[in-house]
């Protein structure tokens, strides 16, 4: 990916997608919501921007409490409140064209689907903003939405936290390497 070596110094706010709400913690498209719990577990939560959000130095960390098809107010009030380019916001979200396991970065690209970044694209007004997708695997007999709302099983749980320990030993920000558990 090209512009990977000056990511670090341009995200100023990286937003992490899920769904608030008991029932569906460990569910699939809740992915981001349980990387941002696991690097900033130990961080003070407040409410704003429609989020539940913190910082990491100087990046805004937000976990939006809409559900996640309205993911795109969170990012629009981030983005206007800081007064941010699309290029300075990360996503971090869920993405069934990725084995469990997996994670890799991208710069824009389409929604494939995904009903968050559909709203997050149009309350940017484009699609130019960084992206970590964290793979959660294709389903094979459900339906997309039916499938990204079922909890991950034991052994993907697993497999879902090795990754994090990987993806928290680098500097998420950085943007200078995909993750993989499989390679």
């Amino acid at each position: 990916m090209k512009d990977c070596h000056t990511l670090a110094d341009m995200i100023k706010a990286a937003v992490f997608l899920g769904n608030t709400g008991k029932k569906y913690e460990r569910t699939r498209h809740n992915a981001g919501f349980m990387l941002a719990d696991y690097l900033f577990a130990h961080s003070s939560w407040s409410v704003k921007f429609h989020s539940a959000c913190t910082k990491a130095g100087s990046v805004y960390i937000l976990k939006p409490l809409t559900l996640m098809n309205l993911s795109g107010t969170a990012a629009g009030e981030v983005k206007s409140f800081l007064r941010l380019e699309n290029s300075e916001i990360l996503v971090v979200h869920d993405d069934m064209e990725l084995p469990c396991g997996c994670a890799k970065y991208q710069k824009g690209g389409g929604t494939k689907g995904h009903n968050g970044l559909k709203n997050i694209k149009e309350r940017l007004g484009g699609e130019d903003f960084f992206r970590l997708r964290i793979g959660i695997g294709r389903p094979v007999h459900d339906p997309p939405s039916a499938y990204v709302l079922r909890p991950f099983s034991e052994s993907e749980f697993c497999v879902l936290y090795a990754l994090f320990g990987k993806i928290g030993n680098a500097d998420i920000l950085s943007c200078t390497q995909d993750f993989s558990l499989t390679v």
